[in-house]
């Protein structure tokens, strides 16, 4: 699926909709994104040696993540996915602009509202980040307090 039917799926909009592309195939979240060197993130990190922040790549991992909970999220508007923890994170290689970005995710488990997942960023077959994340979907009432 591409940018429109992950509009359906996931709360993010331009600038903050990460992936240009998702699908899931046998419980795994496959999505895709190009970094072209004009995205904010890149913008000042860092003049002349630009790369994709940590964080960033954490984020692009949780929106991959949330495709798996597509049920869930589409189409009701009536919750948001929110992280409750990301955990043995490791960065091993830099992204920069040029790079597209590999993203496979899993769900390791569910109970209730709370996910958790694995999930794993490349470049060309480089392992780039790698964490294990959960999340809570939560009523857009309460997630705004």
């Amino acid at each position: 699926m591409r940018r429109p039917e992950l509009e359906k799926i996931l709360p993010h909009r331009a600038p903050m909709l990460l992936l240009d592309e998702a699908e899931v195939v046998d419980g795994e979240a496959h999505g895709r994104t190009h970094i072209t060197g004009d995205e904010f993130f890149v913008q000042g990190h860092f003049p002349g040696n630009p790369v994709v922040p940590g964080v960033i790549l954490c984020e692009m991992l949780a929106q991959n993540c949330c495709v798996l909970m597509g049920e869930e999220l589409a189409g009701t508007g009536d919750v948001t996915p929110l992280y409750t923890s990301l955990d043995k994170v490791r960065f091993k290689h830099p992204v920069r602009p040029g790079d597209t970005v590999e993203l496979i995710c899993t769900i390791t488990r569910h109970r209730g509202s709370f996910y958790f997942a694995h999930g794993e960023a490349r470049v060309a077959d480089e392992l780039c980040c790698v964490a294990d994340m959960s999340f809570a979907l939560m009523p857009n009432g309460e997630a705004a307090r």
